[in-house]
Protein backbone atom coordinates (compact mmCIF):
# COMPACT_ATOMS: atom_id res chain seq x y z
CA UNK A 1 0.00 0.00 0.00
CA UNK A 2 1.49 3.33 -0.92
CA UNK A 3 0.99 6.42 1.45
CA UNK A 4 0.84 9.62 0.94
CA UNK A 5 3.13 11.81 2.28
CA UNK A 6 0.15 13.75 4.42
CA UNK A 7 -0.59 10.39 5.44
CA UNK A 8 3.03 9.69 7.03
CA UNK A 9 2.74 12.51 8.45
CA UNK A 10 -0.43 11.85 10.63
CA UNK A 11 1.06 7.96 11.11
CA UNK A 12 4.39 9.88 12.52
CA UNK A 13 2.74 12.34 14.68
CA UNK A 14 0.67 9.65 16.09
CA UNK A 15 2.62 7.56 17.15
CA UNK A 16 5.07 10.45 18.34
CA UNK A 17 2.69 11.77 20.46
CA UNK A 18 1.96 8.43 21.97
CA UNK A 19 5.72 7.44 22.42
CA UNK A 20 6.23 10.86 24.07
CA UNK A 21 3.96 10.01 27.37
CA UNK A 22 4.69 5.99 26.97
CA UNK A 23 7.08 4.72 29.79
CA UNK A 24 7.60 1.02 28.53
CA UNK A 25 7.74 -0.15 25.00
CA UNK A 26 8.59 -3.22 23.19
CA UNK A 27 9.26 -3.60 19.57
CA UNK A 28 8.42 -7.56 18.46
CA UNK A 29 8.94 -9.12 14.96
CA UNK A 30 4.94 -10.54 14.25
CA UNK A 31 6.44 -12.88 11.28
CA UNK A 32 4.52 -15.66 10.72
CA UNK A 33 1.05 -14.98 12.60
CA UNK A 34 -1.74 -14.96 10.64
CA UNK A 35 -4.16 -11.98 10.41
CA UNK A 36 -6.75 -13.65 12.77
CA UNK A 37 -4.14 -13.85 15.09
CA UNK A 38 -2.93 -10.14 14.66
CA UNK A 39 -6.42 -8.75 15.01
CA UNK A 40 -6.60 -10.97 18.70
CA UNK A 41 -3.79 -9.93 19.98
CA UNK A 42 -4.92 -5.50 19.40
CA UNK A 43 -7.88 -6.73 21.20
CA UNK A 44 -6.09 -7.78 23.95
CA UNK A 45 -3.80 -5.03 23.70
CA UNK A 46 -6.77 -2.69 23.75
CA UNK A 47 -8.07 -4.17 26.74
CA UNK A 48 -5.02 -4.13 28.47
CA UNK A 49 -4.47 -0.22 28.10
CA UNK A 50 -1.72 -0.95 25.29
CA UNK A 51 -0.97 0.87 22.23
CA UNK A 52 0.01 -1.68 19.55
CA UNK A 53 0.90 -0.35 16.16
CA UNK A 54 2.31 -1.85 12.73
CA UNK A 55 4.35 1.03 11.19
CA UNK A 56 6.61 1.41 8.83
CA UNK A 57 10.34 0.98 10.41
CA UNK A 58 11.48 4.48 8.64
CA UNK A 59 8.35 6.52 10.23
CA UNK A 60 8.63 4.23 13.65
CA UNK A 61 12.20 5.95 13.41
CA UNK A 62 11.37 9.53 12.86
CA UNK A 63 8.37 9.21 15.41
CA UNK A 64 9.94 7.51 18.22
CA UNK A 65 13.76 10.42 17.30
CA UNK A 66 13.96 12.56 20.13
CA UNK A 67 11.82 10.68 23.04
CA UNK A 68 13.73 7.86 25.48
CA UNK A 69 12.75 5.36 22.95
CA UNK A 70 15.27 6.21 20.48
CA UNK A 71 17.51 3.90 21.57
CA UNK A 72 14.97 1.43 19.54
CA UNK A 73 16.16 2.91 16.25
CA UNK A 74 19.06 0.30 16.23
CA UNK A 75 16.61 -2.55 16.06
CA UNK A 76 13.94 -1.68 13.47
CA UNK A 77 14.76 -3.51 11.17
CA UNK A 78 12.24 -6.60 9.02
CA UNK A 79 8.18 -6.72 9.56
CA UNK A 80 7.76 -5.13 13.74
CA UNK A 81 5.16 -3.55 15.42
CA UNK A 82 5.67 -1.44 18.51
CA UNK A 83 3.45 -1.26 21.64
CA UNK A 84 3.26 1.14 23.97
CA UNK A 85 2.60 1.23 27.91
CA UNK A 86 1.55 4.60 29.44
CA UNK A 87 0.64 3.43 32.73
CA UNK A 88 1.82 0.06 33.72
CA UNK A 89 5.19 -1.26 31.96
CA UNK A 90 4.31 -4.77 33.45
CA UNK A 91 0.92 -4.99 31.45
CA UNK A 92 2.81 -4.36 28.11
CA UNK A 93 5.45 -7.13 29.09
CA UNK A 94 2.61 -9.36 30.29
CA UNK A 95 0.44 -8.79 27.24
CA UNK A 96 3.43 -9.99 25.35
CA UNK A 97 4.45 -13.09 27.76
CA UNK A 98 1.05 -14.25 27.33
CA UNK A 99 1.25 -13.94 23.29
CA UNK A 100 4.60 -15.93 23.48
CA UNK A 101 2.99 -18.44 24.88
CA UNK A 102 -0.10 -18.34 22.51
CA UNK A 103 1.94 -17.93 19.38
CA UNK A 104 5.33 -19.12 18.86
CA UNK A 105 5.80 -17.05 15.69
CA UNK A 106 6.08 -13.83 17.90
CA UNK A 107 9.51 -12.82 18.54
CA UNK A 108 10.47 -9.74 20.66
CA UNK A 109 13.09 -7.97 19.55
CA UNK A 110 14.06 -5.14 22.05
CA UNK A 111 12.50 -3.45 25.61
CA UNK A 112 12.66 0.03 26.63
CA UNK A 113 11.55 1.23 30.15
CA UNK A 114 12.63 4.57 31.41
CA UNK A 115 14.45 4.91 28.84
CA UNK A 116 17.04 1.87 28.83
CA UNK A 117 17.15 -0.58 25.89
CA UNK A 118 16.89 -4.06 27.70
CA UNK A 119 17.41 -7.59 26.20
CA UNK A 120 14.43 -9.28 25.21
CA UNK A 121 15.22 -12.17 27.76
CA UNK A 122 14.01 -9.34 30.45
CA UNK A 123 10.57 -9.59 29.73
CA UNK A 124 9.63 -11.99 32.67
CA UNK A 125 11.40 -9.83 35.15
CA UNK A 126 9.09 -6.61 33.44
CA UNK A 127 6.60 -9.07 33.30
CA UNK A 128 6.67 -9.46 37.23
CA UNK A 129 6.47 -6.07 38.22
CA UNK A 130 3.51 -5.19 40.26
CA UNK A 131 1.03 -3.16 38.92
CA UNK A 132 0.15 0.27 40.53
CA UNK A 133 -2.31 -0.43 42.86
CA UNK A 134 0.08 -4.11 43.79
CA UNK A 135 2.59 -1.27 44.75
CA UNK A 136 0.73 1.38 46.33
CA UNK A 137 -0.77 -1.51 48.59
CA UNK A 138 3.07 -2.85 49.57
CA UNK A 139 4.04 0.64 50.57
CA UNK A 140 1.33 1.27 52.39
CA UNK A 141 2.39 -2.14 54.36
CA UNK A 142 5.51 -1.03 54.63
CA UNK A 143 4.80 2.02 55.92
CA UNK A 144 2.10 0.76 58.34
CA UNK A 145 4.60 -2.41 59.55
CA UNK A 146 6.66 0.41 62.29
CA UNK A 147 3.81 1.48 63.82
CA UNK A 148 1.70 -1.17 64.15
CA UNK A 149 5.29 -2.89 65.76
CA UNK A 150 4.90 0.25 68.16
CA UNK A 151 1.96 -0.16 69.28
CA UNK A 152 1.81 -3.68 69.73
CA UNK A 153 4.99 -2.87 71.48
CA UNK A 154 3.34 -0.81 74.03
CA UNK A 155 0.41 -2.87 74.75
CA UNK A 156 1.91 -5.44 75.40
CA UNK A 157 2.97 -4.74 79.34
CA UNK A 158 -0.65 -4.08 80.32
CA UNK A 159 -1.76 -7.28 78.50
CA UNK A 160 0.83 -9.44 80.25
CA UNK A 161 -0.91 -7.58 83.04
CA UNK A 162 -3.98 -8.42 82.43
CA UNK A 163 -3.24 -12.15 81.41
CA UNK A 164 -1.38 -12.37 84.92
CA UNK A 165 -4.37 -11.01 86.56
CA UNK A 166 -6.85 -13.17 85.17
CA UNK A 167 -4.39 -16.35 85.79
CA UNK A 168 -4.57 -15.19 89.51
CA UNK A 169 -8.34 -14.65 89.82
CA UNK A 170 -8.85 -18.14 88.37
CA UNK A 171 -6.06 -19.67 90.86
CA UNK A 172 -8.02 -18.53 93.74
CA UNK A 173 -11.62 -19.09 92.06
CA UNK A 174 -10.27 -23.02 91.92
CA UNK A 175 -8.76 -22.60 95.50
Amino acid sequence: MVLKLEDKKVIVAEVAEIAASAIAAIATDYRGLTVAQMTELRSRARKSGVYLKVIRNTLACKAIHGTSFSCLEKVLTGPLFLAFSKDDPGALARLLKNALKDYENLKVRALVLGGQLLDPKDLDKVADLPTREQALTLLVSVIQAPLTKLVRTLAEPYAQLARATAKVRDQKQVA
